[in-house]
């Protein structure tokens, strides 16, 4: 999309969004960790997302509106849901190759946690499945990156939102195709959301 006129792109009301290769540094070190996001985008939000992990024969998906799902070589397609966050020691997720001072930062803020490095958008369908609680993203990402995860997160109840706005991410409304600095987190309630979800 890259090579597309901003302006073209900007006046698109529905459009697919594909990222064939989501973790290529994954990809390379051969550890599995890398997946294929198609996304199809309406009024510059995910409406239907597929997140497939080649490596381990595993498949998220979900529409708007019909919910959140995963299958895999030994399970049929079976229905995900987010678990609620609390302040348990959170299990937080990380990327395994960008850690900025500003995530350093963050984290010092966060009540006791787990830390595990995971590439690709295989974090955000972590969360979405319930096995873990929060991924804080600070540095750059594209929103083929995000955009079918976001729809399998949203579906599974949980958010991908902008840290600053603290509003969901959106897509095709930009000039450039960069987010925002963003965290995907499963269930929260009003208290999470005022203490941890702003910077």
């Amino acid at each position: 999309m890259d090579d597309i006129d901003a302006k073209v792109r900007l006046d698109w009301d529905r459009y697919w969004l594909v990222d064939p290769l989501d973790g290529t540094k994954e990809f390379i070190a051969q550890n599995g960790e890398f997946a294929v996001n198609i996304a199809l985008i309406e009024n510059n939000q995910p409406i239907l997302g597929v997140v497939a992990v080649p490596a381990k024969k595993v498949s998220y998906f979900a529409a708007s509106g019909l919910g959140a799902f995963k299958a895999g070589p030994d399970e049929v397609a079976h229905s995900i849901q987010c678990r609620s966050v609390s302040h348990r020691p959170l299990d937080i997720l990380i990327s395994r190759h960008s850690h900025p001072d500003a995530l350093e930062n963050y984290l010092e803020q966060i009540p006791s946690h787990h830390l595990q490095a995971l590439g690709s958008s295989i974090k955000m369908c972590r969360i979405a499945e319930g096995k873990a609680d929060l991924y804080p993203r600070f540095g750059q990402t594209s929103e083929w990156d995000t955009a079918a995860s976001q729809c399998i997160l949203t579906e599974a109840g949980g958010k991908i939102v902008d840290l600053k706005q603290g509003a969901p991410l959106k897509y095709g409304e930009k000039m450039d195709l960069h987010n925002p600095q963003f965290v995907a987190i499963g269930k929260v309630n009003k208290e999470f959301i005022k203490n941890y979800l702003s910077i």
